[in-house]
């Protein structure tokens, strides 16, 4: 299948047609990446399984319609984004609510709007959850968030199930608070969730957290706590590199993986929370050469797209493809840079290029996953357009 964004006949029409810098996605490329995600849950998951977008990933309202249609709950780590989903049509009953600062405001409405569950990430927020639902004479539903100390292989600045990051609890104060339950009168504890980072493509990682999700489970039924859902989060890496090669996600083996290796009641729910995995590929970064310039040492390619339109490099040394949508037989390397005023607005170093000249188009690959989302008006900058194909 040739996806619209793959093909650099229609990108050049279209850029014909729009200013740059700008976001263009493929809708086509997302619900066939939704249609396999829900295909390999049937096919590789002995369990009843709930996948909750993660909204944080790309909150378009086009693409989030289309994920809708598909049947995806939602993960929310702000009220703001809980408010966005339920203007967007989504049941409370399909949101989950993470992260490790939710404020007093957040959680009495998310209580009010009776979400599926609170993903809890310390002790003092069980008891605030706990203070603030019976203010509101409610009962508020948790899974308790494990810190599971593994190693998701993956980028420092994008982990966070080791012992040093700043999310969940040690396995051993969620058997202190088991022990001490009755002490929360409006806390139904449903679950357990775990999420250990984000673009995971070492899949034993995943053999690694099903054993241990596991042997947590085993433990608490031997406590006589029988729970009724685990989450396993996320996280499932994507190509940057080959993204035409690998436009959709390996959800198969992921699932496979994850299913071969829990050994828990078949009875369970299962809750995963993707959201690169669903959206990175269906998008593309769109810009126009500004300039070129030679140092001593360097080739420079000045793009009109900065650091402000796309942070995932500047933030943890991300790496897109890049291409100059143009037939040459001339390549040679160049530092692709921005516009912006920070040293740190850098794009790649190094990289081959079609040989660029002013005027130029360049597309950057896979950032249909915290691109525009990340974006802001730095140096005063207009905040880009997001077209939807």
């Amino acid at each position: 299948m040739q996806y619209h964004i793959f093909n650099d006949d229609w990108l050049l029409d279209k850029l014909y047609k729009l200013d740059t810098p700008c976001y263009v996605y493929d809708s086509k490329l997302l619900e066939d990446n939704l249609a396999n995600l829900n295909l390999q849950i049937r096919n590789c998951l002995d369990y009843q399984a709930v996948v909750h977008y993660a909204l944080k990933a790309n909150d378009n309202q086009e693409l989030f319609t289309i994920i809708k249609k598909h049947n995806l709950g939602v993960d929310c780590v702000s009220g703001g984004e809980v408010e966005y989903a339920r203007r967007a049509g989504f049941s409370a009953s399909d949101i989950v609510f993470a992260g490790v600062g939710k404020t007093d405001n957040e959680i009495i409405q998310a209580l009010k709007q009776k979400i599926y569950c609170f993903n809890v990430e310390s002790q003092q927020e069980l008891e605030v959850i706990n203070q603030l639902a019976a203010q509101e004479g409610l009962i508020a539903s948790i899974m308790l968030r494990v810190n599971p100390d593994i190693d998701a292989k993956t980028h420092k600045s994008i982990s966070t199930g080791k012992y040093d990051n700043k999310f969940g609890m040690p396995f051993s104060q969620i058997i202190d608070i088991v022990n001490n339950l009755r002490n929360y009168l409006n806390i139904k504890l449903i679950g357990l969730h775990y999420h250990i980072g984000s673009q995971i493509c070492d899949l034993s990682v995943y053999k690694e957290l099903a054993l241990v999700v596991s042997k947590h489970y085993q433990k608490l039924e031997s406590y006589g706590v029988i729970l009724s859902d685990l989450n396993l989060g996320g996280g499932l890496g994507v190509n940057y590199s080959e993204p035409e090669i690998n436009p959709l996600s390996n959800f198969a083996d992921y699932f496979s993986i994850l299913n071969k290796n829990l050994t828990i009641n078949k009875n369970i729910i299962l809750h995963f929370e993707l959201g690169r995995s669903i959206v990175a590929q269906c998008g593309v970064l769109l810009s126009s050469v500004l300039y070129t310039k030679q140092t001593s040492h360097t080739k420079f390619v000045i793009l009109d797209a900065g650091m402000n339109d796309l942070m995932r490099p500047a933030l943890y040394n991300a790496s897109h493809k890049i291409k100059v949508l143009k037939q040459s037989d001339i390549y040679d390397y160049y530092d692709v840079v921005g516009p912006i005023c920070e040293s740190t607005d850098i794009f790649a170093k190094q990289v081959k290029l079609a040989s660029p000249v002013r005027g130029d188009k360049v597309v950057i690959y896979t950032t249909g996953a915290y691109g525009y989302v990340l974006a802001n008006t730095y140096n005063k900058r207009d905040k880009i357009r997001e077209y939807v194909y």
